[in-house]
């Protein structure tokens, strides 16, 4: 196989793989989907404690309008509180609950098993190319997106 042969089935991977996954987290729990997941994931990640609605869309890659649905949802079971910012009632900021803590400790071994799982047969070598060539790809992404941005302003 040459290089553009394994860089279509990279990519044909990548997205069948999103798909896959998404559907064996949703069976992880039935409470929360794995975007749900992942939400709540990156709110964590942030470095803010009360992240904007907006921020968040970024971080996931997703529209303000899909990522205000999912937060809506999860405000519902307790897991996020939604408020409008004190300077400008325009911005949305979500914060996780004192719920959401402890429902992801009472989870932590079933997502540590999953992780387990999913990664048996990685050794370190392997795990750190992926590691590092998904961080090329997200950067690759990133530009595509910046460059698309730049063109539509023209």
């Amino acid at each position: 196989m040459d290089d553009k042969d394994e860089q279509a089935y990279i990519l044909g991977a990548v997205l069948t793989l999103a798909n896959r996954l998404q559907v064996l987290g949703d069976k992880l729990d039935d409470q929360m989907t794995m975007k749900q997941w992942l939400l709540i994931a990156v709110i964590l990640k942030s470095g803010s404690s009360s992240p904007t609605l907006s921020d968040v869309a970024e971080m996931i890659g997703s529209s303000r309008q899909n990522v205000k649905k999912m937060a809506l949802l999860l405000e519902k079971q307790g897991f996020v509180t939604l408020t409008k910012d004190n300077k400008d009632a325009r911005i949305l900021r979500l914060q996780l609950t004192g719920k959401c803590g402890t429902y992801f400790a009472e989870r932590s071994e079933r997502e540590a098993r999953f992780m387990d799982s999913l990664f048996q047969s990685f050794d370190h070598r392997l795990t750190e190319g992926l590691f590092y060539g998904l961080i090329r790809l997200t950067e690759n992404i990133a530009q595509m997106e910046a460059d698309l941005s730049e063109d539509r302003e023209v």
